[in-house]
């Protein structure tokens, strides 16, 4: 077998498609590799050149397969798939990627350290938070309003209902109802007390994060955007 120089690796979570030319771009390698067996199986090839898709763990990947020697590129999905040539499958995936990746037009994706993928997680966790946040509020204002008791938009509308659920005299509110949305008020303390920390978190990695400082300077980038800007792509 010729020895390879390009690869284009499809990751998924269990099983690996691996498709692999040598320098003349004839195929000498097509397998499939369980998750288990990726980096032992990259630790005996000689470097080369390794194409991922940009997309969950890549950058995992990216990493570890640097440090066997390999030179990897990641590249964003649509980038890559006007390369497929047949039906998409995994092997047509793996094909494609290592196709794509020796293509001098590319544009690929840099490698995040684990420190930025920290600060991504931050984020979107909470963001998370936020979503479940608004989607508890709303559950707490539809269910009320199926008695007839409603509130202003807002905060204040928001505590005004829930000091209606804390009132037991309040004989509009049958008590199993009652239960149910004094268990969400809980629930969106809780919520609140979240987000609250995780923004003292954002702060405090904004006034550590030079990048952050400088991009908070353009106007209208607070620390929430300047914070998360430039990492929010795969």
């Amino acid at each position: 077998m010729q020895a390879v120089t390009t690869i284009g690796l499809d990751i998924a979570k269990s099983v690996f498609q691996v498709h692999g030319v040598d320098a003349d771009g004839n195929v000498v390698l097509r397998r499939q590799l369980k998750r288990r067996y990726v980096l032992a199986f990259f630790q005996k090839l000689p470097p080369c050149l390794i194409g991922i898709e940009a997309c969950a763990s890549s950058h995992y990947w990216s990493r570890e397969l640097q440090a066997l020697g390999h030179t990897v590129r990641l590249m964003p999905p649509a980038y890559v798939k006007p390369y497929v040539k047949r039906q998409k499958n995994d092997a047509a995936d793996a094909e494609a990627i290592c196709e794509a990746v020796t293509r001098p037009n590319m544009r690929f994706v840099p490698t995040k350290t684990p420190e930025q993928q920290s600060c991504l997680t931050l984020h979107r966790t909470r963001h998370l938070f936020i979503r479940q946040q608004t989607a508890v509020i709303n559950s707490i204002r539809a269910y009320l309003a199926e008695f007839g008791i409603v509130a202003p938009v807002g905060r204040s509308g928001v505590e005004a209902l829930l000091e209606v659920v804390a009132n037991a005299n309040d004989t509009r509110l049958p008590e199993i109802a009652r239960a149910c949305v004094a268990a969400l008020g809980t629930q969106l303390l809780g919520l609140k007390t979240q987000i609250l920390a995780f923004d003292r978190r954002i702060m405090a990695w904004h006034r550590s994060n030079e990048t952050s400082k400088r991009l908070d300077e353009i106007p209208g980038v607070g620390p929430a955007l300047a914070d998360c800007s430039g990492r929010r792509r795969c």
